[in-house]
């Protein structure tokens, strides 16, 4: 029988440090401030300075609450972030790249390739002369014309998506056709 009642008496004790580590995790959780920063802050909420001021403004001392509030950390609404981000947002310098993609006599021939076959590269022809990339790589790689195929159709297509083109499966799959015989010929070493 003891040790039952010591199975029982471990659930219960389990079971009251369990509620009290709930109890303790959404208390910590219930205040209307939840931002973060790397280092601490003495912030308090519009809830607590309105609750001290009138505690104190009801003690005959109004103004002691107005320098407590002046004097301690600033205050924020509680809808209102601490860290609010900056008015402009900031970029850093060259962000998000060059604005025109160097290009060498062998991008060049590639780009023309495709265009003597019927195809206009979309934009500067840099997501033209990545598909290249690709299929050399993969050739070199030794991967299959199924597989190298498969890929360079879904970049055609996702090439014309972002151009606002609409193609069919069935285009995309000739285009893929040519570029990857064009990249043979001309851009592959």
């Amino acid at each position: 029988m003891p040790a039952r009642t010591r199975s029982r008496s471990t659930r219960v004790v389990g079971a009251c440090v369990a509620a009290l580590t709930a109890a303790a995790v959404l208390g910590a959780c219930g205040s209307d401030d939840s931002t973060a920063t790397s280092t601490p802050s003495a912030t308090t909420s519009a809830a607590a300075t309105s609750t001290s001021a009138a505690a104190t403004t009801t003690a005959g001392a109004e103004g002691s609450a107005a320098e407590s509030t002046q004097a301690g950390a600033p205050v924020t609404s509680p809808g209102e972030a601490a860290t609010a981000p900056p008015a402009e947002p900031q970029t850093a310098p060259g962000f998000p790249g060059p604005t025109e993609v160097p290009t060498d006599a062998r991008d060049a021939a590639f780009l023309d390739a495709l265009r003597a076959e019927g195809v206009e590269p979309s934009g500067d022809g840099s997501s033209a002369i990545n598909t290249a990339n690709y299929i050399c790589g993969a050739i070199d790689q030794g991967g299959s014309d199924e597989e190298i195929k498969t890929i360079v159709t879904a970049l055609v297509g996702s090439d014309a998506v972002a151009a606002g083109v609409e193609i069919t499966e069935e285009q995309a799959a000739q285009t893929a056709d040519i570029y990857i015989a064009t990249a043979r010929s001309t851009y592959c070493s």
